[in-house]
């Protein structure tokens, strides 16, 4: 096993194949021990607790400064070997479960909750890395909804000819948006692709087109990406979303080797640059979730807003 394998396994992550892990978000522990659920139940109505947290790729063309990875490792433009995507599936399930396993016999857990936890319903397919640059995305999200999951896909964008040839597409597909412009991404995102602007630009074209719900995910950092609200605006205004997400960045993993923790803006100061980003798009507050610092903003509210299981 290679050193970034070791590594990352002692953060928690489960390689389900060559490029492909899981990991148990914190959320669905909170769940099964009930102490709340993310931000994805208050806004989606996810079940936290049936979540798997994964991602095809640990691979990313981008070593974004709030990442909570290791950029030593697994910083490129595409993979060596391709992991079956029912294998990637099958092996996620199963390193779910043993990653849960322990909560079992934890006498503050939710019994139904941790039953339920043994049978997932939805795949996050957000973890790390960049899930685009897996060749067989389509195939993986064929297979999830055969098995009746439901997907949500978060890209940044460098791969824009991987989402045009979706044509099984996520459940929800999230696009992040690090940067108001082509020289503070350059500078937040620090991408090793030269077009990356024009790469970028041409996934919110695809992405505005794009026949799912769609989500713009602003990670908020403080003294980072926190102005430019003109910028955000425009960009915004051609991916034409559903909805827009700010959520605070997290000082988590190595992140905290390359941030400080005045960098998490409070959930005040989320408030204020989500009202301010809404006021230039025509769109409102219209949930929020505080733990986690997280604002959804949208035209109007709709009752289909969250999912039925």
């Amino acid at each position: 096993m290679n050193t970034g394998k070791k590594i990352l396994e002692k953060q928690g992550y489960r390689f389900t194949g060559d490029h492909s892990s899981v990991k148990i978000c914190g959320w669905t522990k909170n769940s099964i021990l009930n102490k709340g659920n993310c931000y994805k139940h208050k806004f989606y109505g996810i079940n936290t607790n049936q979540c798997v947290q994964m991602t095809p790729s640990m691979v990313c063309p981008n070593r974004c400064v709030f990442c909570w990875r290791s950029l030593d490792y697994y910083t490129a433009e595409g993979m060596d070997s391709i992991d079956d995507p029912k294998k990637i599936i099958d092996n996620s399930l199963a390193a779910q479960k043993g990653l849960l396993s322990g909560l079992g016999g934890n006498k503050d857990r939710d019994k139904e909750k941790y039953k339920e936890s043994q049978s997932p319903r939805h795949f996050a397919i957000s973890l790390t890395g960049e899930p685009t640059a897996y060749p067989k995305l389509n195939k993986l999200l064929v297979e999830l909804h055969k098995r009746k999951f439901t997907s949500f896909l978060v890209t940044n964008g460098m791969f824009p000819e991987a989402l045009e040839k979706l044509t099984e597409l996520p459940t929800q597909l999230y696009l992040s948006l690090d940067a108001p412009s082509e020289e503070s991404y350059k500078e937040i995102d620090q991408p090793i692709l030269k077009d990356y602007w024009k790469r970028f630009n041409r996934s919110l074209e695809i992405f505005s087109k794009m026949k799912t719900r769609r989500v713009i995910r602003i990670t908020a950092v403080d003294g980072i990406n926190m102005f430019d609200e003109e910028g955000y605006a425009e960009l915004i205004k051609k991916a034409n979303p559903d909805w827009v997400e700010v959520k605070s960045y997290s000082w988590v993993g190595d992140s905290r080797y390359r941030l400080k923790e005045e960098n998490v803006p409070s959930f005040e100061r989320c408030m204020s640059f989500a009202e301010d980003i809404g006021k230039l798009i025509g769109m409102k507050i219209i949930d929020t979730h505080e733990r986690s610092r997280a604002v959804l903003l949208a035209k109007e509210d709709t009752p289909d807003r969250k999912l039925k299981f």
